[in-house]
């Protein structure tokens, strides 16, 4: 052991031969405080970044192909061409809207009603080796089961066609079917033709009302006195119906019920017959959407198109459409957010609440290395340069997330890096203190023929071993902090967080980080009070005594 190395121990000591100095003491526990703080806050918001990370690739595809259109017809030949991308392992349409679900007195509402195809997204009774996009099956609870998803024998939606009247054959002796003279050359008037039509069709109505009318009617019609034999015509009574006035049972006085409701056999519930419900197609919720509508596995829920009264697509008037599910899974994501505002349902059954047919919101996709995942996108996106279709992938997808737990962990590491900072200043005092105490025996060292270097080494050491010892105590308390959190849990408010514990993610590397930045700020602290001795003269050392 070189002398420089031995004097720079001697000097962590005190002058009554303990152990290590007060100052020295400080020194190392600021360090350790410092670097404790900042590894367990990376940690943390590590641990935040990789929870979101979880509970947003769990429900969600790693890449996203949507078309600007709401006509995406041709899902199948995108999917297609998409799955020879490397490095697409999956690939599956899918719709999403927002519904209105309903469970006996309990509505929630802008609850987002994905439709999936139970095999490809899914892995539901998928042959081969496919792989199925999202990750939702680990997320069911017990008791859930998948299979009901789709039911035998179903089929896309199809495209709803607007009933319009034929077009009329306009001959030169249609007549009074509004035809055009044979004279009229290539300049047909379609308006005229449409209004003959109209008014050879009320003709025709009236017609039939007068044939189906009473005689008395008819009688009473060709005398041109509609009203007067109406009054004198006799209407059958059936035999034994009650004649004269009558008083309704309890009387005028009696009271009408409170609920305005119809008996079952009036207006008998889906929902209560079990082998109806059975026959329903199969939906899945999320946990907390399932407490907040009071919903168990087999139970009914319906339904509801977000239309308010009644909307005009198509060229035709449609009411706001409504259709019964039975529940046959919960799945708990962990994210609030989705447990409350995410449902899964079968593809072909989101088609029929929007008379579009066969078409889908966009397709989606699963990726070998989600951390590839943007490269990907992008060679789908020149892939399908036509201009019609968007390709993004899971971060920018949730954009605004991951960016502000980004912003978070930089902002949070930069504020608690200046506690070693402020720990480097207790370094810096710690040495100048020494220099100053120990004048006289730098002043000796260099009288015997110690260089300045020998000298400026003995004092980088001093602040080296404290700045290795504070970071190593530090590091060993982040751990011990970061554990304690793993095995007891910190809960937090779901509603505000969208988690329940806080999370946790001790990386390797980033406590390696902390600690190289530790003990290069106690360094870098070192240098002035080592320039300081070690420029001293001899001289000046021995002027003081």
């Amino acid at each position: 052991m070189s002398y420089p190395i031995e004097v720079a121990l001697r000097y962590l000591g005190s002058k009554k031969r303990a152990f290590i100095s007060v100052g020295t003491t400080f020194a190392i526990l600021g360090v350790a405080l410092g670097v404790a703080a900042l590894a367990t806050v990376m940690s943390v918001t590590g641990g935040f970044q990789a929870e979101f990370r979880e509970k947003v690739l769990g429900v969600n595809a790693h890449v996203l192909v949507i078309k600007y259109s709401t006509d995406f017809r041709e899902y199948r030949s995108i999917m297609e061409q998409v799955s020879k991308v490397p490095g697409v392992v999956g690939v599956a349409p899918f719709s999403i809207n927002p519904m209105m679900l309903t469970h006996g007195d309990a509505t929630a509402t802008g609850v987002l009603v994905k439709g999936v195809d139970p095999a490809r997204s899914l892995g539901v009774g998928a042959e081969g080796a496919s792989t199925a996009v999202l990750d939702l099956p680990r997320h069911i609870l017990p008791g859930g089961d998948l299979a009901g998803l789709r039911r035998p024998g179903s089929k896309p939606a199809e495209r709803a066609v607007p009933s319009l009247p034929e077009v009329p054959l306009l001959e030169p002796d249609a007549g009074a079917r509004g035809a055009l003279a044979p004279d009229a050359g290539a300049e047909i008037d379609l308006l005229k033709a449409y209004e003959a039509r109209i008014l050879e069709d009320e003709r025709a109505a009236a017609a039939r009302d007068a044939a189906l009318a009473p005689p008395a009617s008819r009688a009473a019609e060709a005398e041109g006195a509609p009203d007067a034999g109406a009054d004198e015509a006799e209407v059958a009574i059936a035999e034994g119906a009650p004649r004269g006035a009558i008083e309704p049972q309890g009387g005028y006085g009696s009271v009408l019920p409170d609920d305005d409701e119809l008996p079952p056999e009036v207006d008998p519930d889906p929902c209560a017959d079990k082998e109806q419900i059975a026959r329903m197609p199969g939906i899945v919720i999320g946990a907390a959407l399932a407490k907040n509508l009071s919903l168990d596995l087999g139970q009914c829920v319906t339904v509801t198109s977000p239309t308010i009264g009644f909307s005009f697509a198509n060229g035709a008037i449609k009411p706001p459409v409504a259709k019964r599910f039975r529940v046959i899974a919960i799945f708990e994501a962990g994210f609030e957010q989705y447990d409350t505002k995410l449902a899964y349902a079968d593809l072909y059954e989101t088609q029929a609440f929007y008379d579009q047919g066969d078409t889908v919101t966009g397709v989606e996709m699963k990726v070998d290395d989600i951390d590839n995942a943007s490269g990907i996108a992008r060679e789908i996106s020149k892939l399908l340069g036509s201009g019609l279709y968007y390709t993004m992938d899971w971060e920018e997808l949730n954009h605004g997330l991951f960016t502000a737990l980004r912003i978070q962990q930089i902002g949070m590491s930069a504020v608690l890096a200046l506690i070693i900072v402020v720990a480097a200043f207790t370094v810096i005092a710690t040495l100048i203190m020494v220099v100053l105490d120990k004048k006289k025996e730098i002043a000796v060292l260099k009288a015997m023929g110690a260089t300045d270097g020998a000298v400026l080494r003995i004092f980088l050491y001093q602040g080296g071993i404290i700045g290795v010892a504070g970071t190593t105590l530090g590091l060993l308390l982040g751990v011990a902090v970061c554990k304690g959190l793993l095995v007891y849990g910190f809960p937090l408010d779901p509603k505000v967080y969208f988690i329940s514990r806080l999370p946790v993610q001790a990386r390797p590397q980033e406590f390696l980080i902390t600690g190289c930045i530790a003990i290069l700020i106690c360094l870098a602290a070192t240098i002035v009070p080592s320039l300081y001795a070690a420029r001293l003269r001899p001289a000046e050392g021995f002027r003081a005594q």
